[in-house]
């Protein structure tokens, strides 16, 4: 796979039309109301922070749907865990209790824009500082896309071999948490009163390895409904493999792309049979210009990048950016393939 330079994820971000269904045309009333409640916001100065919540997918004291037993099933004088079959026991107090949410507002955002929200689900052994934040940059690749698009990733396990969606298995929680996220991120912005510009946001869930499990939980729980507008997987399908096939057929407008590599190669190519067997058109090894409404896309990223780098190294380099990039409807500065250069 060639690697995008700089100046083509920008052109093809630049001016695309809108994705039907995740910004169509509202009414003129409903417009002219947002147009008047936006008028006087200008583009953000940019932010990014951990930021306490209070609906996070940890702790979580329920049960895993089909499962009959708490999720915190060990109980040591009053310390809880979690025990299975790959760990052993993890302690709730040191892997299931981090309530912070990484959140980035690329610099440029304009509030007076068709919008997004973009949800990282992290994989296994990963913290929100050392590795979404630093090392794969997740909230860089957003910036560089030149999406008008904000970042919301909540902690899972901490730093742990598990991939359990918690609270999210919840009905509803997952809509819960974003409403809590459209105040915490005009909050970040400095501007409180603005948070209706993110509370009905289009939302595009990105998993990456085991957070495949929270983005099936997210769509088959969450509440969220039509509101997803986009699915992204970066080397992750290893299962739920209905409950992804269940949004592809009623995706509408939405748009499904999945980036794999050896590690989860077997399960895209059972998906994407499935789906071509259900007559599904299916975009094959290439991301191409431009995903279109509806797009249901599938890449062969090779075996040449390792797994746990994959966020960063796939498809040459930033495979996040590179998808974000050709998602219609959301470009910050339209006029940026204008002044792009080498």
């Amino acid at each position: 796979m060639r690697s995008l330079s700089r100046r083509s994820v920008l052109v093809l971000a630049a001016g695309l039309p809108v994705l039907a269904g995740a910004c169509t045309p509202s009414p003129p009333s409903l417009a002219a109301n947002l147009a008047r409640r936006t008028a006087g916001l200008a583009p953000s100065a940019g932010a990014t922070a951990l930021v306490p919540f209070d609906t996070t997918p940890f702790p979580f004291h329920g049960t895993v749907p089909g499962r009959d037993k708490p999720f915190m099933d060990v109980d040591d004088n009053g310390r809880l865990g979690h025990s299975s079959a790959r760990n052993g026991v993890l302690w709730e107090d040191q892997s299931y209790s981090e309530k912070r949410v990484l959140l980035s507002i690329p610099k440029g955002f304009d509030p007076r824009r068709p919008a997004a929200i973009v949800v990282f689900l992290h994989g296994n052994e990963a913290r929100l500082d050392r590795d979404v934040r630093d090392r794969q940059g997740v909230a860089r690749q957003l910036a560089q896309s030149n999406m008008n698009a904000v970042l919301v990733a909540p902690q899972f396990a901490l730093d742990a071999k598990d991939s359990s969606a918690g609270r999210f298995w919840e009905p509803g929680v997952f809509a819960q948490f974003l409403k809590e996220a459209a105040r915490r991120l005009a909050e970040l912005d400095g501007r409180p009163g603005a948070a209706f510009v993110f509370d009905e946001a289009p939302v595009i869930l990105v998993g990456y390895s085991g957070g495949y499990l929270p983005a099936a939980a997210a769509l088959r729980y969450g509440g969220a409904g039509r509101r997803v507008r986009g699915v992204v997987l970066l080397d992750a399908l290893y299962g739920e493999e209905d409950t992804f096939a269940d949004f592809v057929m009623r995706r509408g407008p939405g748009v499904f792309v999945s980036l794999y590599g050896k590690s989860s190669r077997a399960g895209n190519e059972a998906l994407r049979r499935r789906l071509a067997a259900r007559g599904v058109p299916v975009s094959d090894d290439s991301l191409g210009d431009a995903i279109a409404p509806g797009g249901v896309v599938f890449v062969d990223a090779g075996d040449a990048v390792p797994h746990g780098d994959f966020v960063t190294a796939a498809l040459g380099g930033d495979p996040l950016a590179a998808v974000l990039a050709r998602l219609r409807g959301f470009p910050r500065n339209p006029a940026a393939a204008l002044v792009a250069s080498e």
